[in-house]
Parts: C-alpha cells; structure tokens; sequence
C-alpha cells in the first residue's frame, strides 16, 4: 500500500507520517529522498516511480510531499492524505525550527504557498493541529490493500 502524506511545511505530515509507520511498519521516504536511488535525477525517478508502483499491491511505503511536483510521481492506488493547518500554527512551528525568527521573506512564502494543495485530490483530509492520528491509523489498518472507497474522509 503507498500512502502519500501531502502538505505544506509544518502542518503535521511528519508526526502523521511517524504515527502511521508505528502501525504498519512501512517505509517512509520524505520529498526528495529518493534522489539516493540513482546517480541522475531522471533514473533517480525512474526508480522510485517503480518502487511506489510495486508498492501499491505489495510492501507498504510512505510518501511524505510537501512540494506539488512530486504528486505527480504518485501511482494510481495510492491513498492521498491531505493534511492542513492554519497559516497561524504553520508559522509558529517554522519560526520554532528557526530557533525562534521567521525573517519576513520566510513569513511571506508561508502565507503566499498557503493552501496550495486543497484543490488536489485526496482521500482523507486531516487537521494537523487537532486531528488525531489513531483515526487515521484506524483507517488505513481496515483498508484493504488493493482497493478502498476512493472517497472523502475528514479525520479532525
């Protein structure tokens, strides 16, 4: 099963991510990780669009996203978790991974790159404030690997 954890910086995919491979066991890999799978970008990609494909029926594999251009790597079968934030917690857990300063041009990319992937499709939306991880892993333990609802669920 591949479950990509999609979000913005800072709105929870990771402590998601991290919750979810506690109860599966599956492999996470995180943006950009799976350039170490080859020496070029493009065989790098290659090889990583094999592995979530052999993955869908097969071992389970986290992909935690949060740049929109690596949706497009997902395959078809993969379960989409949308996970937001308001724009008020991003900024004060990015300011914390700062060391406590968010310079102004970091603050201003925040709020401009805020909501982009709302408009993507997803299979659950999750609050990365107040959601509670255990209902997503609840979810995802009674989903069948090769087939689920393909529907909305809102885990708040």
């Amino acid at each position: 099963m591949v479950i990509a954890i999609i979000g913005e910086n800072c709105s929870g995919k990771s402590t998601l991510a991290a919750e979810i491979q506690k109860v599966i066991g599956a492999e996470t890999v995180t943006g950009k990780d799976y350039l170490r799978l080859a020496k070029s970008e493009s065989e790098a990609k290659k090889a990583f669009g094999a592995k979530l494909a052999n993955a869908v029926s097969g071992d389970n594999m986290i992909y935690v996203i949060s740049e929109k251009q690596h949706i497009a790597l997902l395959p078809d079968g993969a379960i989409r978790i949308l996970v937001k934030a308001d724009i008020e917690t991003i900024k004060d857990r990015f300011k914390k991974r700062l060391r406590g300063n968010l310079p102004l041009p970091v603050e201003q990319m925040l709020i401009r790159n805020h909501g982009v992937f709302d408009a993507e499709k997803y299979d659950i939306e999750y609050d990365g404030v107040s959601g509670d991880p255990a209902e997503v892993c609840a979810y995802i333990e009674n989903i069948d690997g090769n087939s689920y609802n393909n529907g909305q669920a809102q885990i708040r």
